[in-house]
């Protein structure tokens, strides 16, 4: 399924922890790795000229070069194809663009934890990424500090499956399951019944019936299309606030990955599940894949 994937790297030390997804699942699929830095010019000071701005730009060059030749140093101590670029322009600009350019079928990107008023986004450019990409996204929390970063990436024993019912979240089933599969890996499908569109003391039965019906359904969706591959699978109806019940959920279940659509709707409502989506991005302690 991925023959490509890109390793977008910013050189600091947690960017270790992306880079060793990236080469663990470039070794499965026998694909390329590619990295790409992106020298971000939309800082730069006015009316600088040539010789200033080579001058202004050169330690980023620098890092720009040594993280890209960490990435492909990684891919080919396991014998993978590697290339890097290093680029200048607006970071998830020139990161799509570089999707097009290569035919990247995954990116693998780090996220950064906040805390107070920052926990309100993600690192922009990585939620820009998530958000805009026509290719699955596995976002990586790194780690914060000197935490130190762990490079030994296991096998993803258990994948968890968010679902809402919709294409979207089907697509992110097709990408998880392919993986899943790879790996013989146990699937657990959930449904959230969201609490904070619906106050279930005042909605009528047959309308929280109908919206559990439309969870099980969706989860038996996905469970049939584990079935098919041979997979373990286990369904679950949750009901509370979604991110928080779907991150106690990939607690319990042990997860080493989960996936989930960027574009889908709660079973019953309006609301776009991509708010969900990006919150478990910015919390999750386990890689994301995004799809669209």
């Amino acid at each position: 399924m991925f023959t490509t994937v890109l390793v977008p790297t910013d050189g600091s030390p947690g960017a270790e922890v992306a880079i060793a997804h990236a080469t663990e699942l470039g070794w499965t699929y026998d694909a390329s790795v590619h990295a790409l830095y992106v020298i971000d010019t939309g800082t730069e000071p006015a009316a600088l000229d040539a010789d200033e701005r080579e001058e202004f730009y050169a330690p980023s060059e620098r890092r720009g070069r040594e993280a890209t030749i960490r990435v492909t140093d990684r891919a080919e101590e396991r014998e993978l194809n590697a290339a890097r670029e290093v680029r200048e322009g607006i970071p998830h600009r020139e990161v799509l663009e570089y999707v097009d350019e290569q035919d990247v079928d995954l990116i693998v990107m780090g996220t950064h934890g906040h805390t107070g008023a920052e926990r309100a986004r993600l690192g922009s450019t990585t939620e820009r990424v998530v958000m805009l990409s026509d290719v699955p996204v596995l976002s990586i929390r790194l780690p914060e500090g000197t935490e130190e970063p762990d490079r030994d990436v296991g096998p993803y024993e258990n994948v968890v499956i968010p679902t809402d019912g919709s294409d979207a979240a089907e697509r992110a089933a097709e990408a998880a399951l392919d993986i899943a599969e790879k790996y013989d890996a146990a699937v657990h499908t959930v449904y959230v019944l969201d609490t904070t569109i619906y106050d279930l003391e005042d909605v009528p039965r047959s309308i929280i019936g109908s919206l559990k019906e439309g969870g099980d359904n969706a989860t038996e969706t996905i469970a049939d299309m584990a079935r098919e591959r041979d997979l373990p699978v286990t369904t679950d109806r949750r009901r509370g606030v979604p991110t928080d019940e779907l991150l106690d959920y990939i607690d319990d279940v042990d997860a080493a990955l989960v996936a989930m659509g960027t574009r889908g709707r709660t079973v019953g409502s309006g609301r776009l599940l991509g708010s969900t989506t990006a919150r478990v991005v910015r919390r999750s302690t386990v890689p994301v894949l995004t799809v669209s």
